[in-house]
């Protein structure tokens, strides 16, 4: 049964052709026609606890397709989208651009603060980004979470995402919150809420933790999340 789930290893590319892979939850004609949930791991390089969740999700989910014990909700799972960076562990993709200040949201802004926020030439300018906005756009989430670090906390941008980032911090410690402290002009979660009405959920782990403690203290929210109805 694990056909279900579609793998596209080379679903985009980075300008120095590196593929970028997703996974994707098919859907049979029986089921509803609920819009899918997107989970992004490795926006930035140098935050390896995000790709971990990221992998450990995907994981969780094909065994669950192969056992069927529970029903999930439709999903998408990009498990690193910044393949180069992720290499490099640099928070910025190949060409030097913090792609969560890339996307191309009425805030855009070409100022930061310091190189590793540089926001590119030009809103929507990465191919990491364009693919992603794509994706969005062709897939119409009902939710975008993405897996990060930094201080402890759940993030989320946009109302209707608050139960649900209530939820998945929920046993971790974590606060759930509606705002991160500071400006974050081209995120993705300013990009899927203001252009979208999409909202985004951003999961910051303690960065630096140790990494086979990251999905154990997630791993009931994020099961809560995806078998809730």
């Amino acid at each position: 049964m694990q056909g279900k789930i579609i793998h596209q290893t080379s679903w985009a590319k980075t300008a120095s052709e590196t593929p970028i892979a997703l996974y994707k939850k098919s859907h049979s004609l029986s089921e509803s026609a609920e819009r899918p949930v997107l989970f992004i791991g490795g926006v930035h390089g140098d935050e390896p606890e995000g790709v971990i969740l990221a992998n450990e999700l995907l994981l969780w989910l094909q065994e669950n397709e192969i056992i069927q014990t529970e029903r999930i909700r439709p999903w998408l799972l990009i498990p690193c989208i910044n393949p180069d960076g992720y290499s490099r562990a640099q928070r910025c993709n190949g060409q030097g651009v913090d792609l969560n200040r890339n996307f191309p949201s009425r805030d855009w802004s070409p100022e930061c603060k310091a190189p590793r926020y540089y926001p590119g030439p030009s809103p929507g300018s990465e191919l990491e980004v364009q693919a992603l906005t794509k994706l969005i756009e062709d897939e119409k989430p009902q939710l975008i979470v993405h897996f990060h670090s930094w201080e402890p906390c759940v993030v989320y941008t946009g109302a209707p995402g608050k139960e649900a980032a209530e939820l998945i911090a929920e046993g971790t410690g974590y606060p759930a919150r509606e705002d991160i402290g500071y400006p974050t002009p081209g995120s993705l979660g300013q990009y899927g809420w203001l252009e979208h009405q999409v909202p985004v959920i951003c999961v910051e782990a303690q960065e630096h933790s140790e990494l086979s403690t990251v999905w154990p203290r997630f791993a009931a929210g994020l099961k809560a999340f995806l078998m809730r109805r």
